[in-house]
């Protein structure tokens, strides 16, 4: 595994966030984007005003783009960084703390200086034990919580005649549970679930699913993350504020669990 640090301005780190995680490099660069691998670690690093490290995530698939996508492209008409890859976000601080937290020092803007180029291993492990936030759950407790929920609101939708899959597939990433209601039909409902991790990312999607499909969108958190998710509602993603609706971990177990003795209690008495 290599670590790589990517270097852009703060308004191209929004937009790759927003589109789901996509970074590019400009012809020049090829022998690095040759050298790019599945699972390595890129390190986000965001130039002036902000001139510090703001998140980190995995490498994913790489491709080729002829179309603009960050603003000095489209504005040049001319796509400046064809070279491009996915990656998804291990941990990325809210855009409103990427001036006053972000993790910076000599060495590493010296390094962002160089531009897109690898990392020696011991300094990018540093710099992202300097950024990643207050201890959260395991990962194998949080994988298994997340599972719990999902399968929770696949059943919540089945139990309401929706069509209800998880992880369904669309242009920047997945959502994690959707439901239909017709197999032809797009998304009506589009669930995020956020246990640990990056918040930003999950309302990325939303606003996605939102604009792409016009679906009901809800974010599926504990208190704390919820109140992370209302400071970027009513920043960055102001346009979808009135739309998203947050639901607390602990009430869908609640929901599954009504909705389901109640359904109980009709076939008992033979109208259902």
């Amino acid at each position: 595994m290599n670590y790589w640090l990517a270097v852009g301005p703060p308004e191209n780190w929004e937009i790759a966030l927003e589109q789901g995680g996509i970074w590019g490099l400009i012809t020049r660069q090829k022998h690095w984007w040759d050298s790019l691998a599945e699972n390595d670690l890129l390190l986000f690093y965001a130039t002036k005003p902000v001139s510090g490290l703001i998140g980190y995530g995995v490498v994913r698939a790489k491709f080729r783009q002829d179309r603009p996508l960050w603003p000095q492209e489209i504005s040049e008409g001319n796509v400046k960084w064809p070279l491009r890859f996915e990656f998804n976000v291990g941990y990325c601080l809210p855009p409103n703390a990427w001036n006053t937290q972000n993790v910076t020092s000599d060495a590493l803007k010296l390094k962002a200086g160089m531009g897109f180029h690898s990392l020696e291993p011991e300094f990018a492990r540093q710099m992202i034990s300097q950024l990643e936030p207050a201890p959260t759950p395991s990962a194998e407790q949080a994988l298994s919580l997340h599972q719990q929920v999902k399968q929770k609101l696949i059943e919540i939708g089945k139990l309401q005649n929706f069509i209800a899959e998880p992880e369904y597939p669309f242009d920047i990433g997945k959502i994690d549970v959707v439901w239909r209601k017709v197999t032809n039909s797009v998304p009506t409902y589009a669930f995020e679930i956020q246990i640990s991790g990056d918040i930003y990312h999950a309302l990325a999607k939303l606003k996605h699913a939102f604009d792409l499909w016009n679906s009901r969108i809800f974010i599926v958190a504990s208190e704390a993350d919820l109140k992370k998710a209302d400071n970027l509602l009513s920043g960055t993603f102001h346009e979808i504020r009135d739309y998203v609706k947050p639901i607390e971990l602990d009430k869908v177990e609640e929901l599954y669990n009504r909705k389901k003795s109640y359904m109980d209690f009709e076939r008992a008495l033979g109208i259902r």
